[in-house]
């Protein structure tokens, strides 16, 4: 696990890690790894001002790189935070859909909700019980 505490000690607020993993899917897209500001904005439906408040916060914590109004790219620290919470979201996304049968649009809403609360040891148990039931593979 990176130098963070993705659950449990959170670096991030909710928020902050909301804008950090709709970045980071908006990224896997992409040929260069970045992502425009209003894509994020419509991703999680919010005001281009919340989206730049957001990277501005994300800026000042080591989390993103953007030019002045440009693309915006993760750092390491970024994407590898990035990585946990969208591990986490397709974790618990997987259980609820596979192992509980909750409608898959429901699941994805109420995992986004849970993947910020469950500790690091709770989710790394959820991804191990998973695998070894086939259901979940790590990227």
């Amino acid at each position: 696990m990176a130098k963070f505490e993705l659950h449990g000690g959170h670096a991030l607020t909710r928020a902050g890690e909301d804008y950090l993993e709709s970045i980071y899917v908006l990224s896997l897209g992409g040929e260069d790894g970045s992502v425009r500001s209003v894509d994020v904005a419509e991703d999680l439906k919010v005001s281009k001002a919340s989206v730049n408040k957001a990277l501005a916060m994300l800026k000042e914590g080591g989390m993103v790189n953007q030019e002045h109004y440009g693309k915006v790219t993760l750092t390491d620290e970024g994407r590898a935070y990035a990585r946990l919470v969208w591990r986490a979201h397709r974790a618990l996304r997987a259980f609820l859909i596979d192992e509980i049968g909750v409608d898959p649009e429901i699941a994805n809403e109420e995992a986004c909700l849970m993947e910020h609360v469950l500790s690091a040891k709770t989710m790394n148990l959820l991804v191990d019980h998973l695998k070894d039931k086939g259901i979940f593979i790590e990227d």
